[in-house]
């Protein structure tokens, strides 16, 4: 199925007519009819599947059905369904308004802004559009003209004809006048913020609310330059991209398109009649019709006469990524460009002894004030990774269990979304932390690695294919709990003999310990045994050995390309790296026969939990 055609939801706003039943065959018994929305996933009025197996399905439910991929890779950086196309009849002129954007109106209202596009289809002799204002003016100024009546004494009249296109970014004060259609594509969101609405009166009898404080705060209050096409499309933003196409019927009669794996396309027939095929499936289409190719449909073909426009996702332009390193302590938040590099990072305390949801949603907060005080509007996130110590199950969002932050069942995902409103992803921080390396540190270009940590424990993370290897959705890959030692060392997960028992920092402090009665930190352990302590040299050489019999077991299983060795004890660098190279000659299976990895030392330090959280998204 390549090619679904859609039923609109209706809307019958006051100001509106009855020219898209007369003259576009929309289906409504109604006297007014302001509104179709013809490409819809917005709760107020979703657009309906008319024909094949979907028929009878909202364009919610197909997608969600059907898998995100049919919206294409351009569309992974949304949460929700990114646009939503209209058709408007003005019969009369629409209230003066504006729109709020992003991070206001999500802040505020619970949805996004909007940002949009009016294409006029027809127009009348004297018709005309406000589309910001004559002069600067001041807030007081504003507010006061609103309350007298005066405001459409500084708001620029702009005429239009069939054909103009106006693109309206939010914050800009606006209407349609009257005697218009329109086809508007804009911003999957229903926010409007009206100021002024010629003392009308609603269905209840009394005047329509206006909402001044909220345009008072979000419009700009100057003169709008009216952009020209952004060629070669009519329109072009992050949002959205509009094409125009355009049959005579005489010497174009038909043309041809590609719907690849990277968006969807949304084709609104404004005026013609023909037929539209794709994958050997032919409709026929008229005047006022709305179609929707899923994204990797491939190659379409339409003929006959029309004028339509094509609605496609483009990639964002310099996008950012966000990545959040959760730990007992404090987080780490960093903002990550197209080169998986840092450009800024925030800390704060994690706070981990209150609720989970507190901790979240301060998280949550945290990251949008950093956008905030970095210049950087959200709309330039590709979505957030985040990095969380303990079991985690990938694919649902959800923290199953963190000792260190003392989380159970805890459904990140969902609860951060409430407050950061993008894509979120997460993964356990061992795993981040050898994603990390592996995109842009001392694994960069190997896509088969592994790490070990040597820490408090030992932890770690398996990259395969490039990707984080984490079995069946739950990660990640507890590498520290290798046993080394059958019947050994207490293991602080319960068992005996695991690596971490033996090649934590942890384990090679008790061991000291408990040979010297002192207190040793890793670095004074080992610069005892190159200065000859015959003590210490033995604790090492036992360090070292089970250290790199664990290694042996890992590559013998995965075959990686590359082993990487992190945390603070990892700062010996070729004091522990020599030794273990050689043990994996001589014990890894099949020994250099076998092609043995590279062994190095991780050098993104704090970090690659960051880095590696953002390249989740």
């Amino acid at each position: 199925m390549s090619i679904l055609k859609l039923k609109p939801s209706c809307k019958d706003y006051l100001w509106g007519g009855h020219r898209l039943v007369d003259e576009y065959g929309k289906e409504y018994d109604g006297d007014v009819l302001a509104e179709t929305w013809e490409l819809s996933c917005h709760p107020d009025g979703p657009s309906t599947i008319v024909n094949g197996p979907w028929a009878g399905k909202t364009l919610p439910q197909y997608i969600e059905e059907a898998g995100s991929q049919v919206l294409g890779t351009n569309c992974r950086r949304f949460r929700d369904f990114p646009i939503l196309i209209k058709f408007i009849d003005a019969k009369q002129s629409l209230s003066i308004q504006v729109h709020p954007d992003n991070r206001y109106a999500l802040k505020n209202e619970g949805q996004y802004g909007k940002t949009e596009m009016w294409y006029v289809v027809d127009a009348g002799k004297d018709a005309f559009l406000y589309f910001g204002f004559e002069k600067e003016i001041s807030k007081e100024e504003f507010e006061q003209r609103i309350k007298e009546d005066t405001l459409l004494e500084v708001l620029h009249k702009t005429p239009v004809q069939k054909g103009d296109v106006l693109f309206i970014k939010s914050g800009t004060i606006h209407a349609i006048g009257s005697d218009i259609l329109i086809a508007e594509i804009q911003q999957n969101s229903n926010v409007t913020y009206r100021v002024y609405d010629y003392g009308r009166v609603g269905k209840d009898g009394k005047k329509r609310e206006l909402h001044v404080d909220k345009a008072l705060a979000v419009t700009r209050r100057e003169p709008v330059k009216r952009e020209s096409a952004a060629y070669p499309h009519v329109a072009d933003c992050d949002y959205f991209t509009v094409d125009k196409l355009n049959l005579d019927g005489a010497v174009m009669k038909q043309i041809s398109g590609t719907v690849t794996e990277a968006s969807f396309a949304s084709i609104l027939f404004l005026d013609g009649c023909g037929t539209i095929s794709c994958q050997g499936e032919t409709l026929s289409f008229k005047k006022g019709e709305s179609f929707f190719l899923p994204a990797g449909s491939g190659s379409y073909t339409v003929e006959g006469t029309c004028d339509a426009l094509v609605t496609t996702i483009r990639p964002k332009k310099n996008p950012i990524r966000i990545g959040i390193d959760i730990g007992g302590t404090d987080t780490k938040i960093g903002l990550v460009d197209e080169q998986n590099q840092l450009i800024a990072t925030d800390v704060m305390p994690t706070g981990a002894d209150r609720p989970a949801g507190e901790v979240i949603a301060d998280i949550a907060r945290r990251t949008l004030d950093f956008l905030e005080t970095q210049n950087i509007d959200l709309d330039q996130c590709l979505g957030a990774g985040i990095g969380v110590p303990g079991t985690v199950d990938s694919q649902n969002g959800v923290v199953l269990y963190s000792n260190n932050i003392r989380w159970d069942h805890v459904e990140i995902v969902k609860e951060m979304e409430r407050v950061l409103p993008i894509p979120v992803r997460i993964a356990n921080d061992a795993d981040c932390a050898a994603l990390g390396e592996a995109v842009a540190g001392a694994a960069k270009g190997s896509s088969d690695m592994l790490m070990l940590t040597l820490g408090t424990g030992v932890g770690g993370g398996i990259i395969r294919d490039g990707k984080i290897f984490c079995g069946d959705r739950i990660g990640g890959c507890e590498v520290g709990h290798l046993v080394v030692a059958e019947g050994g060392e207490l293991c602080t997960c319960g068992r005996r003999g695991c690596l971490e028992a033996y090649a934590s920092a942890t384990a090679l402090i008790r061991d000291a310990k408990k040979a010297t009665g002192k207190d040793l930190n890793p670095k004074e352990i080992f610069e005892g045994a190159k200065a000859g302590d015959a003590v210490l040299k033995e604790i090492v050489d036992r360090y070292i050995h089970y250290l790199g019999s664990g290694m042996v077991s890992l590559v013998n299983i995965f075959r990686p390309d590359m082993v990487l060795l992190g945390g603070g004890v990892s700062a010996q660098g070729e004091t522990l790296l020599a030794p273990i190279r050689e043990m994996l000659k001589t014990e890894c299976f099949g020994g250099e026969l076998g092609k043995l990895p590279t062994l190095a030392i991780a050098t993104l330090g704090n970090k690659a939990g960051m880095i590696g959280a953002a390249s989740l998204v």
